[in-house]
């Protein structure tokens, strides 16, 4: 499975390591993700999703339906 968050899609950047006498070596700066069990209220059920930390956050917000909505994410799959 992929290193991307399912809601909001983010994913790994690419960087530079660069080290003391500056040279650069290429590197991936991961996207925090954390696998989470959330409430879905509609569908009585908990929902285990893969979720950067800022989607977990705008999730307690906005609600597991709407932002699955804008993500156009079937719930009923997982």
């Amino acid at each position: 499975m992929s290193r991307r968050c399912q809601l909001t899609g983010k994913k790994a950047n690419n960087g530079f390591s660069i080290s003391h006498s500056h040279r650069r070596t290429k590197r991936l700066q991961h996207a925090n993700l954390q696998v989470k069990r959330v409430w879905w209220a509609e569908g009585n059920r908990f929902v285990k999703l893969k979720l950067s930390t800022k989607a977990i956050k705008t999730l307690e917000k906005k609600g597991l339906s709407t932002m699955a909505k804008e993500a156009g994410l079937d719930l009923n799959k997982f």
